[in-house]
């Protein structure tokens, strides 16, 4: 199945209508249909969810999208949107966008298309005097004109993830925890919080037991860890051949996300990632992802959690 990424398009916040043109014309070529919101909050990322077609919404969160920056804009958005064909809208900053994100992939770019059948893309020569025909042929990069695709309609439901870019730690971990508080009683005690060999020494565990205590959570692991380090014992493995588990919140910290690990926790209510690495496959399942190291992530993490359960 091919996929599409549509880049969307936000003013001051909020989404602009373009983005559900580029939904049509994005399911034009493929089958499944993401969303990438670049956005200082998610809130247009939910307003993405309601479009037809769409099959997953990703709001790609930084403090680097309160104005256009060609170059920031590019690498952060690289980072969160999977692989296939890119779909930006014709504006200024979005054949920018397409054109850089091209480089950074080493894929094709095709600005200003009018007309997609298929794998062939249509788009204006000498100013508009000719029209020419491009066949597609693997994952490349494009710019749509605005007002020559019929916009999508509502009634979407897609699911929508996290990813968050921002270089303030401490403005991701509220915002990750307001989100998480949405969906999930922390008073609860069907939390996990696991460690991998990201930790880099199983003594750094003792940091997710100090978390563990403050949210009444378990502590697990993978089975890298496991596999690393004796002091980790087995016990503690979540995963294909450690422990299945389905609680309300999943916190996965120096994890890459291998899919023995995904089989024992992908249906936690509520996946929160941090790592350092923003291409760890665990953020293309949590629905709150955070590119951090864990030295800065967690005593953030801990000391939000403290001042909201009190």
């Amino acid at each position: 199945m091919s996929e599409t990424i549509v880049i969307a398009e936000t003013r001051d916040g909020e989404l602009h209508p373009v983005t559900a043109e580029l939904v049509s014309a994005a399911n034009n070529l493929g089958d499944s249909t993401t969303i990438v919101v670049p956005s200082t909050n998610d809130a247009a990322a939910n307003s993405a969810s309601s479009i037809a077609g769409v099959s997953k919404v990703i709001a790609c969160v930084g403090d680097c999208f309160a104005a256009y920056d060609a170059a920031s804009w590019a690498e952060a958005i690289d980072s969160c949107a999977p692989s296939g064909v890119i779909v930006c809208a014709a504006s200024q900053n979005g054949k920018d966008l397409a054109s850089r994100l091209a480089a950074r992939r080493s894929i094709s770019v095709v600005q200003d298309v009018v007309g997609i059948d298929g794998g062939t893309l249509t788009q204006p020569i000498y100013s508009g005097k000719a029209m020419q025909n491009l066949s597609l042929n693997g994952d490349a990069a494009i710019s749509v004109r605005a007002n020559t695709f019929a916009a999508a309609g509502d009634g979407g439901s897609a699911e929508v993830s996290v990813m968050n870019q921002s270089a303030d730690v401490a403005t991701a971990v509220r915002e990750m925890i307001a989100k998480a508080s949405e969906r999930l009683d922390v008073a609860e005690a069907d939390i996990i919080i696991s460690g991998g060999r990201g930790m880099q020494d199983p003594a750094n565990f003792a940091n997710l037991e100090r978390l563990a205590d403050t949210l009444g959570a378990a502590v697990g692991a993978s089975r890298a860890a496991v596999d690393t380090w004796e002091e980790i014992p087995h016990s503690m493995q979540v995963g294909q051949t450690g422990k299945t588990v389905n609680p309300s919140l999943y916190i996965a910290v120096g994890i890459s996300g291998a899919i023995q690990h995904l089989a024992g926790m992908r249906t936690s209510k509520y996946i929160v990632a941090i790592n350092k690495d923003p291409e760890a496959p665990i953020f293309k399942h949590a629905d709150y992802g955070i590119v951090s190291t864990w030295e800065d992530a967690l005593p953030v993490l801990e000391a939000e959690l403290k001042a909201l359960l009190g």
